[in-house]
């Protein structure tokens, strides 16, 4: 029922709700109490077993950065030639179904990728990276980017051609492109911070 009084967007309708909700969380001051909560949890991930590598074993710490460095690399060229497909930039001899299916697989991979490299990372710098403002920016950007890829992007492209306005994927395209580039511009700056 709730489907029907939504119209044929419900996922954007909800993503929006959700967004506006996280968006008044973190102006309120809820958000400070949630905040401090969570110091016992980044001290306890410095004393686990990938915390304990990445702060005694600098080679080990490297080659996993290395590793998601890669993943990084491949998420942002399936996003890129995934858009520039919808954008009609390149790619526009092959079918848009048979791009999206194999971006979306290699997107997959690479977001897995990311966040199995990203949690043994931030285990190695857990009270460093807490203290970071831009780690936190990352990460509001990291889950709104998959709200997005799976809830808004992933259904409207997967429609049958003609049934969604080309302007609506041509936005959509370019707002990803937006959300996985501050996704990978807070990650860089995350080096310079500290």
């Amino acid at each position: 029922m709730p489907a029907s009084l939504l119209g044929p967007y419900t996922r954007t309708i909800l993503v929006a709700a959700v967004l506006a909700a996280t968006l008044a969380f973190a102006l309120s001051g809820a958000r400070v109490e949630v905040h401090t909560s969570l110091l016992p949890v980044f001290e306890w991930m410095e004393t686990t077993w990938f915390g304990y590598i990445g702060k005694t074993w600098g080679a080990a710490f490297a080659t996993v950065e290395a590793v998601h460095l890669l993943g990084l690399a491949l998420l942002g060229g399936s996003v890129l030639v995934a858009e520039g497909r919808l954008l009609g930039v390149f790619l526009t001899d092959t079918d848009q179904g048979v791009i999206t299916a194999r971006c979306n697989r290699t997107f997959n991979i690479a977001l897995a990728t990311l966040v199995a490299t990203g949690v043994f990372m931030a285990c190695g710098v857990a009270l460093k990276i807490y203290y970071l403002p831009v780690y936190w920016y990352k990460m509001l950007a990291l889950g709104g980017g998959a709200s997005f890829h799976y809830l808004v992007r992933q259904p409207l492209v997967e429609r049958a051609p003609g049934e969604v306005n080309p302007w609506l994927l041509k936005l959509i395209a370019v707002a990803s492109i937006m959300v996985w580039f501050t996704v990978a511009a807070t990650g860089r700056w995350i080096g310079f911070s500290g």
